[in-house]
């Protein structure tokens, strides 16, 4: 094992992972897929690194950060913002997979955020309920104030819509309900929140959901 400490970044793609190495530069890439992120793992435990850092791609990086988690590895997902404002700051803008792979590395060994724990299965499911009940009741209140004055025809259309769109936010309220009040400790706090001033039970979940600490 070498004392030189090694940060990986880790640029996240649909289909391939972009990895790049400080303070050796060595990079390489991988598909995006089961059997080579197991080998990614591998390679990287015999790395012992100090830190790995990816950026948050609506997903995409679930497979490989839970994979890293898994294996003990210390792996941090870093926002978007954070990554590009630093990468700003300290390189060039050029957009490419290489080069945002090393501004990763770079940010794990200048920044050094902290490694926390993933959310559980259950958390993660709930999360995902929530992220697409948002768009849906965007696009519905965008409906009703469209509604507003429109002509006959095309109320019919937006009317039409908008009981399309309360179809499908009922079943994610059902099943948000469900799995928050299927664990004793999101059923208590699920319970109190609402109770102080201002917070109603929408507000309550998104908290809950969005800050569970």
């Amino acid at each position: 094992m070498s004392d030189i400490p090694c940060f990986v970044g880790i640029d996240v793609a649909k289909a391939q992972l972009d990895i790049a190495l400080r303070p050796s530069g060595e990079r390489w890439v991988v598909a995006n897929d089961a059997s080579e992120v197991t080998t990614l793992v591998e390679r990287l435990q015999t790395l012992h690194p100090t830190l790995i850092v990816l950026e948050a791609t609506g997903g995409l990086e679930r497979l490989v950060t839970s994979a890293l988690a898994t294996a003990g590895l210390p792996v941090v997902v870093v926002n978007p913002r954070q990554a590009r404002d630093f990468a700003r700051a300290t390189g060039p803008l050029a957009k490419t997979d290489a080069w945002d792979a090393r501004a990763l590395a770079h940010c794990a060994d200048v920044m050094r955020p902290t490694p926390r724990p993933l959310p559980d299965a259950q958390t993660q499911e709930l999360r995902a309920l929530r992220g697409r009940r948002q768009p849906l009741i965007v696009m519905r209140t965008a409906e009703q104030h469209r509604l507003a004055g429109t002509r006959e025809r095309l109320a019919k259309d937006i009317t039409a819509h908008m009981t399309w769109l309360h179809a499908r936010i009922a079943p994610l309220d059902d099943d948000l309900e469900t799995a928050l009040r299927s664990r004793p400790l999101w059923r208590e706090n699920d319970d109190r929140l609402p109770s102080a001033p201002g917070i109603g039970p929408v507000c309550a979940r998104t908290l809950l959901l969005a800050l569970p600490e």
